[in-house]
């Protein structure tokens, strides 16, 4: 596979540990920074591992700020991004298998190496299993992306 990899500073350190270890495992890595531990804003990273998705020139991402949920945050605004943050293994390899993840994200202040290598293992090892249930929700989810901008004419007519 083909897998997209950004952080912030905050995840920096645990990003490129990371890219040796998926590379390790066979895949092709797509690094799209940052490349310090300088301060950045995660947004225009979880953007970037986002639209190497959307695109298709990667399968899969995987992200990293300090906590993961701003990552989270971020990326999940992009249409057609299914991006969850994890923090145990069985989470990382269900997310794809019911919820057809494309996403991971991860703390870098959160999760050691050894737990991040096999949240990511069990994550790039999963499929989605295309079960009835899963895609039932799959597609109530994708009419929700669908609405954004019902939701955002309801937000404009509160303010």
């Amino acid at each position: 596979m083909k897998i997209a990899i950004g952080s912030d500073h905050a995840g920096f350190d645990l990003k490129e540990h990371l890219r040796a270890f998926v590379e390790s495992l066979g895949h092709e890595v797509v690094d799209v920074g940052t490349n310090s531990t300088e301060s950045v804003d995660y947004p225009d990273f979880a953007e970037k591992v986002a639209v190497e998705i959307i695109t298709r020139r990667v399968d899969r991402g995987i992200m990293l700020c300090g906590s993961g949920v701003g990552a989270s945050v971020a990326a999940n605004k992009v249409p057609g991004i299914r991006a969850a943050n994890c923090e145990d293994y069985y989470s990382a390899h269900q997310g794809v298998e019911h919820d057809d993840m494309n996403m991971l994200v991860l703390g870098g202040r959160i999760v050691g190496s050894a737990l991040a290598e096999d949240m990511v293992r069990g994550y790039l090892a999963a499929s989605y299993t295309g079960e009835d249930r899963h895609a039932r929700r799959l597609a109530k989810v994708a009419s929700i992306e669908a609405r954004s901008a019902e939701f955002k004419a309801m937000q404009s007519s509160a303010e």
